[in-house]
C-alpha cells in the first residue's frame, strides 16, 4: 500500500466541493495495472458527476474518466501490458489522481510518435468524434452536417475529421475568437449562435434543404431549434447537455418536422466491447498521425487547481482541450 494525491468530492455542488487529498493506493489487483499519470483530460462529464447530474457510485468520489501515463506495476494475470508501457484510457472512473490502478480492459497502448499529454487530451473527445462521424451517422462526401460547440474539445476534432471525410461542415460558436478557431479546424461555415439565428443561417447555407445530421452537446439552449435545421428524415444526435437537459421532447416533434430520427448516444456504449475500443482508438491514432487532425491542448492546470478548471469550462472560457497535470 502506498500513498498518492487525488482530487475528490464528498458532496455534490459547484467547483468548491473539490478537495485535494492524499489517498491510499493498493497494489494492482488481478486484471489491473498501476500507472503514473502524465496528464488527465478534463471533460464535461466530470462536471455532471460533480454537480449531481450523474450520480456518483459512492462518496467521497474521485471523478475523471480520461488520462495517459506509464505502467509502473502489473497485477496477477496481466499479459497484454508490462512495466514501462505507455498507455491511455477513456471511461475508467478515478482519473483525477497522480497515480492509479486501472483495469486493463479500459487501456490501449499509445503508439510511438504520440506524446502522453496528447493521448490524454484526445482519448475521450477523439473517440467521441470517431463514433459520431463513423458509426452514429456515416459521414461522407455527400454529407452536410451541423456541429454545435464547434470550438470545444470534441468540436475541433470533429470539424477536422469531418472535413477529411469530405463533408460540408457547419458549426456554431459563441464568440468571434471561437468562430475563427473553428474555421481554422475544418469548418466551412461557423455561426455565432449568440447574435445570429442559427436555424435561418443553416437554411441559407443549405439553400433551404437543411442538414443531414445535427450533433448537439449543448442541450436545453439549442432545442428544439436543432430539429428545425434538419432535412426530412435527418438525424438529431444529442450527445451532451452542457446548458442543461432537454425538456418537453416528444416523438410528435420528429413527425411534424419530416419523419426525423433522434438518438442519445454515449461513447461508453460504443466502446463497451474490447475490440470496439481498440478499433476506435486505432482510427483516432491513425488520423492524428496522418496530420489530418491536430489535437489542441489550449489550457493546462495543475491537478490541485481543478476547481478553477471546472469553473472556466462551465463558463465557456476554454477552447479545444484542457489538461490537468498531476
Amino acid at each position: 500500500m502506498t500513498k498518492t494525491q487525488a482530487v475528490s468530492f464528498s458532496r455534490t455542488g459547484g467547483p468548491e466541493v473539490f478537495d485535494y487529498v492524499e489517498i491510499d493506493l493498493p497494489s494492482p489487483s488481478a486484471g489491473e495495472v498501476q500507472i503514473r499519470q502524465a496528464a488527465v483530460g478534463l471533460n464535461f462529464i466530470d462536471v455532471y458527476f460533480r454537480n449531481g447530474t450523474y450520480k456518483a457510485p459512492h462518496l467521497p468520489f474521485v471523478t475523471g474518466k480520461e488520462g495517459a501515463g506509464t505502467v509502473t506495476s502489473v497485477g496477477p494475470g496481466v499479459e497484454d501490458f508490462k512495466v514501462g508501457d505507455r498507455v491511455a484510457y477513456a471511461g475508467a472512473d478515478g482519473a483525477y489522481s497522480a497515480e492509479r490502478n486501472v483495469e486493463t480492459r479500459h487501456l490501449v497502448h499509445v503508439p510511438e510518435g504520440i506524446e502522453l499529454e496528447t493521448a490524454a487530451a484526445m482519448m475521450l473527445k477523439g473517440m467521441t468524434a470517431e463514433y459520431l462521424l463513423n458509426r452514429t451517422f456515416k459521414v461522407g462526401p455527400q454529407t452536410v452536417l451541423l456541429f454545435h460547440a464547434a470550438a470545444g474539445g470534441v468540436g475541433l476534432i470533429a470539424g477536422q475529421w469531418a472535413k477529411a471525410l469530405g463533408a460540408t461542415v457547419i458549426g456554431t460558436a459563441g464568440s468571434e475568437d471561437k468562430i475563427e478557431l473553428a474555421l481554422a479546424h475544418g469548418y466551412d461555415h461557423v455561426i455565432n449562435y449568440k447574435s445570429e439565428d442559427f436555424v435561418g443561417r443553416v437554411r441559407d447555407i443549405t439553400g433551404g434543404k437543411g442538414v443531414d445530421v445535427v450533433y448537439d452537446s449543448i442541450g436545453r439552449d439549442t432545442f428544439p431549434q436543432s430539429l428545425d435545421c434538419l432535412k426530412p428524415r435527418g438525424l438529431f444526435a444529442s450527445f451532451g447537455q452542457s446548458s442543461g437537459p432537454i425538456e418537453n421532447f416528444t416523438l410528435a416533434a420528429l413527425a411534424q418536422r419530416g419523419s426525423l430520427f433522434a438518438t442519445r448516444p454515449t461513447l461508453f456504449t460504443y466502446i463497451a466491447a474490447r475490440q470496439e475500443l481498440i478499433d476506435s482508438a486505432k482510427a483516432l491514432f491513425d488520423i492524428v498521425q496522418s496530420n489530418k487532425v491536430r489535437i489542441n491542448i489550449n489550457q493546462t492546470y495543475p491537478l490541485r487547481e481543478v476547481g478553477q478548471a471546472h469553473a472556466d469550462l462551465e463558463t465557456r472560457k476554454t477552447t479545444g482541450t484542457t489538461l490537468l497535470i498531476p
